[in-house]
């Protein structure tokens, strides 16, 4: 037996301790029994069990243990494939491995499940469906497997991408007790698969999976506005990104990301969001060095929400315009995981300032020096014509 370190005893009782579960649907599962050298599939044996607690009275209860078919493991590196182009078919070969002694004498069952708008094509004999466009199958290869053999299937099982889908997964597993799920009422119509052994390779996982990279791009092209204002103003500006498609982005795919850099003669002074009923100033990471990019991260919180129907994410950016320059402009950048047309991923920021008004006074601090030392100079200048006048009278 192999416990979490709650149980001691010996032989065939063993008694594990728990404290105090929690009353809100708390379960344990205690310990794992594990078959003795020398047993085989079909062994079994009954297993009595007695639960005890201080405010309620014991329950005993018994259940038949029986020994399952060998495990089968499926290979351990995530397999990538990239270039599908939607609405064709693409291969799929499920291999597996039987690392232990004993056949699988009652057969081998596989079970595919395809996700992220992937569809699987129905057109095995041996395979049953969960609809006329499935998404899921189970196939039943009577023959089982042999001891210490790698398998696969003799033609690969295919699958097809939707025309906007950026990316999906395959996974399939592997049993050697094969029972059929409920939900799979479709029997393929075609000749069905078959095994034949393959090379040996690392088969530890209990489950085999494919990361599906699609021909399609989601183009990104920067949201891009005009820096307006008097010298002094603080003016807003809406930056970011919309999304040309034709690829629609999920929720566990990356979205990517913009860059900003303001216009010379200006500051950024925030780049303000609400996220969960808090105001926060920063929804883009501030450069690191002056005249550096804000690195605005669309999988970020400020970002949230932030998607409009047709495809526009836009966060507003607080600019304080210090000083005109002409011609300055910032630029925006714009990056994605799937966009694949880069001339349009640049935008300039032009800056179009006007001089601070006549009464503005306190635009810059050459200027409050100027007017300083202009009142001390009035000052000094009126009290000597003010003693003057004393001396003439």
């Amino acid at each position: 037996m192999a416990d979490d370190g709650n149980c001691k005893g010996s032989g065939w009782v063993y008694t594990c301790e728990y404290g105090s579960p929690q009353n809100d649907g708390e379960s344990y599962a205690p310990f794992q029994l594990l078959g003795l050298d020398g047993v085989k599939p079909g062994d079994s044996g009954t297993v009595t069990y007695t639960a005890s607690a201080d405010n309620a009275p014991p329950v005993t209860g018994t259940t038949r243990m029986v020994i399952g078919g060998p495990t089968l493991g499926s290979p351990d590196e995530e397999l990538e494939v990239s270039g599908v182009v939607p609405g064709r078919d693409t291969p799929l070969t499920p291999k597996f491995a039987n690392r232990t002694r004993f056949s699988a004498d009652r057969g081998v069952a596989l079970r595919v499940e395809a996700a992220g708008g992937l569809t699987l094509e129905p057109r095995h004999g041996n395979c049953s469906y969960d609809a006329a466009t499935p998404t899921s199958a189970w196939c039943l290869f009577p023959a089982g497997a042999a001891p210490r053999t790698a398998y696969r299937t003799r033609a690969p099982l295919t699958y097809v991408a939707r025309d906007e889908q950026l990316t999906g997964t395959i996974t399939y597993s592997w049993s050697s007790t094969p029972e059929k799920p409920a939900g799979h009422p479709v029997r393929g119509t075609g000749a069905p698969l078959t095994l034949t052994a393959t090379a040996d390779e690392e088969f530890g996982s209990p489950s085999g999976a494919v990361r599906v990279n699609t021909t399609v791009q989601a183009d990104y092209r920067p949201v891009t506005g005009t820096v307006r204002g008097r010298v002094g103003d603080t003016v807003e500006v809406r930056l970011g990104v919309l999304d040309l498609g034709p690829g629609r982005l999920v929720n566990d795919e990356p979205k990517g990301r913009f860059e900003v850099v303001p216009p010379e003669g200006t500051t950024v002074t925030s780049v303000p969001y609400a996220f969960e009923d808090l105001n926060r100033m920063w929804g883009c990471e501030q450069p690191k060095r002056p005249g550096g990019a804000f690195v605005c991260d669309l999988d970020s919180e400020a970002f949230s929400w932030a998607r409009q129907d047709d495809g526009t994410t836009v966060i507003a950016f607080r600019v304080r315009v210090d000083r005109q320059v002409t011609g300055a402009h910032g630029t925006i950048r714009t990056y994605g995981a799937y966009d694949r047309t880069p001339g349009n991923d640049t935008a300039a920021i032009p800056l179009e300032a006007s001089p601070a008004p006549p009464h503005r006074s306190g635009l810059h601090p050459v200027t409050w020096a100027a007017v300083a030392v202009g009142a001390v100079a009035a000052v000094v200048l009126a009290t000597g014509y003010l003693r003057r006048r004393r001396r003439a009278g």
